[in-house]
C-alpha cells in the first residue's frame, strides 16, 4: 500500500492487552484505532457459532473486504487476535504481544471465558503460536515481540510504538 502514514498491526493472543495498547498507541502518534472483532460483532461477519470455544466461524472474505477500504490510506492501529489473514502490504509495523501465564490465565477468568477457550489460548501463548504465525506471515524485520505484562509495560510499548512512528516518517518523506 503506498499511504502517506503506516499502518500498524497489534496482535496476540486474546488477554495480552491488544486493545488497550492500540487505544494509546493511536491517540499518543495520532493515528485510527481499528478494532477488528468491534467490526466483525458489527458488521456480522461471522457465521456458525462454536459452542465449545465460546465464538463464531469468520467470514474472513467479508471483514477483508471491508479493511481493505479503511487501511488503503494508511494511519491506522489494527487489533485483532489472529494475524495470517491479513495481506502482508497492509502493514509497515506488527507488534505481537506476549503474557506471562499467570498474569493471561487471571484476564481470562476475568473477562468470564469458559474453559476449553482458557485452555485454548493459554496453549496458544505457551507454544508462541501468535509470534511464530506473524513471523512467518510478514518481513521478518517489522515482527516486534513485546511484553505485555503491566502497566509500565504499556508506557513502554506505547513509547516504542511512537519512537517508531518518528523514524519512519523520516525516512519516508515525500
Amino acid at each position: 500500500m503506498d499511504h502517506f502514514l503506516p499502518n500498524i498491526l497489534v496482535t496476540g493472543t486474546p488477554g495480552t492487552g491488544k486493545t488497550t495498547t492500540s487505544e494509546m498507541i493511536a491517540e499518543k502518534c495520532g493515528l485510527e484505532h481499528i478494532n477488528v472483532g468491534e467490526i466483525i460483532k458489527s458488521n456480522k461477519f461471522y457465521g456458525a457459532y462454536i459452542e465449545e470455544f465460546d465464538t463464531h466461524e469468520l467470514d474472513e472474505d467479508k471483514l477483508l473486504d471491508e479493511l481493505e477500504e479503511m487501511l488503503k490510506d494508511g494511519g491506522k492501529v489494527v487489533d485483532f487476535h489472529t494475524c495470517e489473514i491479513f495481506p502482508e502490504r497492509w502493514f509497515d509495523l506488527v507488534l505481537v504481544l506476549r503474557a506471562d501465564t499467570s498474569c493471561l490465565y487471571d484476564r481470562m477468568v476475568e473477562r468470564g471465558y469458559k474453559k476449553a477457550k482458557i485452555d485454548e489460548n493459554m496453549s496458544c501463548e505457551i507454544l508462541q503460536v501468535v509470534l511464530e504465525t506473524a513471523r512467518e506471515s510478514y518481513a521478518p524485520e517489522i515482527v516486534i515481540e513485546l511484553p505485555s505484562n503491566t502497566s509500565d509495560d504499556l508506557e513502554s510499548n506505547t513509547d516504542r510504538a511512537e519512537q517508531w512512528l518518528k523514524a519512519w516518517k523520516q525516512n519516508n518523506e515525500r
